[in-house]
Order: structure tokens, then C-alpha cells, then sequence
């Protein structure tokens, strides 16, 4: 990165510690903000973790992506849908993907999110170009996100500082690996899945 994105985004993680519910506020708020402009989540999940504990800070975090991940959506949809509108009309296998995506909306946001391989900055805004509606992908973003917040949350609260967070990663082996082979089924179960109902709604359209 040309800009010191980890090293303001640490500064904001010290700004807001001990500051009790209102640092709370602040952590979500910066959430969004990141969310929005594509800054690296795994910081403020990791220093979330180390300032509230492993409870609170689930639940911090929980909050600050799902309206992060709620705020992209909407700029995504309210800007690029008449685009996509636009190339829908002219391409049977766009129109069958978005119809597919739009029936099977639920299921398909929840495997990415539980996969680390799809970037969620980028889906965030994806998922708003399609038919899948809000509140199935609110709901199924938050359930989702939930087992890798826990994780990241929990090893930022083992900590020693926060400048550890700023790195962004995991260290831990054993849990980094399953939560990665866990992903990464994840990432085949909604590739298999997507192929399939995409290729059913072009024989419907045929």
C-alpha cells in the first residue's frame, strides 16, 4: 500500500481503547468505513479482540461488518444495478447467473462468507448488482462471518499489544489450518452449487 492504511488504522484501535461503550461505537463506525473503502478487516477484528475481550469484541465486530457489509450492498445496488440491468438483456448466461443468484441468494452468500478465498470488500458490493434480496443477504452474511470472527477475535485477544494486530494474520497453525481447509471447502461447495443452478436457469430460458 502507497498509504499507511495498518499503521492509521492502528492508531484509531489505541484511540479508542479505554474509552468503554463509546470506543465500542468508534470500532464499529471505523468498521463501516473500511467495509466501504476496501481497508483491511482482519486488523480491526484482531484489535477488537485484543481491547473488549473475546465476547464483546465478537459482538463489536459482528455489528461493524454486517452494517459495513449492509452499506457496500446498498451503494452497490443504488449505483451499478441499471448497469447490470443494462448487460442482462444482451447476455442469456449473465441473466441466468443473476436469476440463479437471485432464487438461490441465501445459500450462496453464506458459503462465501464462510470462505476466506472470495475478498469480502469486494462481494460486498458484487452481491448489490444482483437479485439476491437485502435482508437474505443481510442475514446470511452475518451468520457467515460469525465463525471467522470468533476466531480472529480470539486470537487478537491473546495479543500482546496491539501493534501485533496491525499485521493482520493469524499465527496460530493448527486453528489457522482448519478454519483455511474449511474455507476452502467452502469455496468448492458454492462453485459446484453456482454451476449448477446457473446452468438449470439457461435450460429454463431455452
Amino acid at each position: 500500500m502507497f498509504l499507511p492504511i495498518r499503521q492509521w488504522l492502528q492508531s484509531l484501535l489505541e484511540w479508542s481503547h479505554g474509552l468503554g461503550w463509546l470506543g465500542a461505537v468508534i470500532v464499529i463506525m471505523i468498521y463501516i468505513i473500511s467495509c466501504i473503502a476496501f481497508l483491511p478487516g482482519s486488523i480491526l477484528t484482531l484489535g477488537a479482540g485484543f481491547i473488549f475481550g473475546v465476547i464483546r469484541g465478537t459482538i463489536v465486530v459482528s455489528i461493524g461488518s454486517t452494517l459495513g457489509a449492509c452499506a457496500a450492498f446498498l451503494i452497490g445496488r443504488t449505483i451499478g444495478r441499471d448497469w447490470v440491468a443494462e448487460k442482462i438483456s444482451r447476455n442469456e448466461k449473465f441473466a441466468a447467473i443473476d436469476n440463479a443468484v437471485g432464487r438461490q441468494g441465501f445459500k450462496i452468500v453464506l458459503l462465501t462468507r464462510l470462505s476466506p478465498v472470495f475478498p469480502f470488500n469486494l462481494l460486498n458490493y458484487a452481491y448489490g448488482l444482483t437479485k439476491v434480496p437485502f435482508y437474505k443477504y443481510a442475514l446470511a452474511s452475518w451468520i457467515g462471518m460469525i465463525p471467522g470472527t470468533i476466531m480472529y477475535v480470539y486470537f487478537g485477544a491473546g495479543l500482546q499489544n496491539l501493534a501485533s494486530a496491525a499485521t493482520g494474520r493469524v499465527e496460530t497453525a493448527i486453528a489457522g489450518r482448519i478454519f483455511f481447509w474449511l474455507g476452502m471447502a467452502a469455496a468448492v461447495a458454492v462453485t459446484i452449487f453456482v454451476t449448477h443452478i446457473a446452468r438449470k436457469s439457461l435450460n429454463q430460458i431455452h
